[in-house]
């Protein structure tokens, strides 16, 4: 999008999918059909501040934070509260605790149908007696949702990235003893897990939101370590191909990021939600080429010269100055999450260029796409 002393080159693919716009739209719903009633949500619906924070204006409550906090307790919900499943999904263990208490949880449901395809895979991996590996972060209320429903059918554990990948292998060869298993993998295996007997069959699932290309890396380290050790002929019994579980939504917007990478963009600025895990691998992509700045919404951008973001990483906000480079044509990579609103993204844009006189307007902009 050419503004004249200032371009845009906009992702292929960004913002809300299916599986979040599904999830809103059904909270929105639940606030119109329970006008007099307590509405709760587990947890953030997505990892987007200005949408939960819309949630919570109109009257919805969440039950705990993202790591699982405890901001409502379960004696404070009566069966006749409204309660919403965000789109990550719960565990099994919150689902029959709600149960249990005469809570309805299916009617506002809105489990993302890719993460339930995911725990329908790892369930047929159980069944057939594969140990269920699970590429996520530990923490993560879709990882902590996947590893309960996949536990509950065979061995499973986590692994964050590939550097855990290969710990793990080293039990697998051999090259560790079990012993130092239980301390290394702490609260990231299933009951009654023992490596000597849980790692000569395994499969691998995700976390729908981590960077396909790492999950296949992972995968495909796991094949070739059982077919080293196995031998060719057997690494169907000892492997088994589960790629069907990588998000199509997910996929998309990191391919289409991929090819953002092929531009002569001077800098790279990201929108989303600072603790979401799909905006975070988009960041990671960008900065392996430009300059990247990662916001939640446009009131980040403080001036043509200031902007306050997230580094990701570690956790932190930081400010930097002279971001906007300082040349005749200012060229920017802008792109978002699948949990952020396309509104943002906009808004985004149009503050950048408002820091540039005599930029086009947006209506001529827009007549060369007509």
């Amino acid at each position: 999008m050419d503004f004249g002393p200032v371009g845009f080159y906009i992702a292929r693919h960004f913002g809300f999918c299916y599986g979040v716009e599904n999830a809103i739209e059904i909270s929105y719903k639940a606030l119109e059909e329970n006008p007099d009633k307590k509405v709760y949500l587990l947890s953030q619906m997505i990892h987007n501040q200005e949408v939960n924070n819309d949630l919570e204006s109109r009257g919805i409550q969440f039950i705990m934070d993202t790591d699982g906090r405890q901001f409502i307790p379960w004696d404070a919900i009566s069966k006749d509260d409204v309660l919403i499943i965000p789109a990550f999904g719960t565990t099994l263990e919150i689902e029959h605790l709600l149960l249990d208490r005469g809570i309805e949880v299916q009617k506002y449901n809105t489990t993302c149908p890719f993460v339930e395809k995911v725990w329908n895979r790892a369930e047929k991996l159980g069944k057939d007696d594969y140990t269920i590996i699970i590429h996520g972060k530990p923490k993560h209320e879709e990882t902590r949702a996947t590893f309960s429903h996949s536990a509950h059918s065979g061995s499973s554990i986590v692994v964050r990235d590939m550097n855990e990948a290969i710990s793990l292998g080293e039990y697998i060869k051999g090259n560790k003893p079990g012993s130092m298993f239980f301390e290394e993998f702490a609260w990231r295996f299933s009951e009654g897990f023992d490596p000597n007997r849980d790692l000569q069959r395994v499969g691998v699932v995700n976390q729908t939101t981590m960077l396909a290309s790492e999950t296949q890396a992972i995968a495909e380290y796991f094949r070739n370590l059982m077919m080293e050790k196995y031998g060719e002929e057997n690494i169907k019994k000892h492997f088994a191909d589960t790629r069907d579980t990588l998000c199509y939504a997910t996929n998309d917007n990191q391919n289409a990021t991929v090819e953002l990478l092929e531009t002569d963009a001077d800098l790279a600025i990201v929108v989303g939600g600072y603790n979401s895990s799909n905006t975070s691998h988009i960041v990671e992509l960008c900065e392996r080429k430009f300059p990247t700045f990662f916001i939640n919404s446009e009131n980040e951008i403080k001036s043509s010269t200031e902007i306050h973001h997230f580094d990701y990483p570690n956790k932190v906000k930081c400010i930097s100055t002279n971001f906007l480079p300082q040349k005749e044509k200012v060229k920017i990579v802008l792109t978002s999450g699948a949990s952020c609103p396309d509104t943002l993204v906009d808004r985004v844009l149009q503050k950048v260029v408002s820091y540039f006189p005599g930029s086009r307007s947006m209506e001529e902009v827009m007549e060369e796409f007509l």
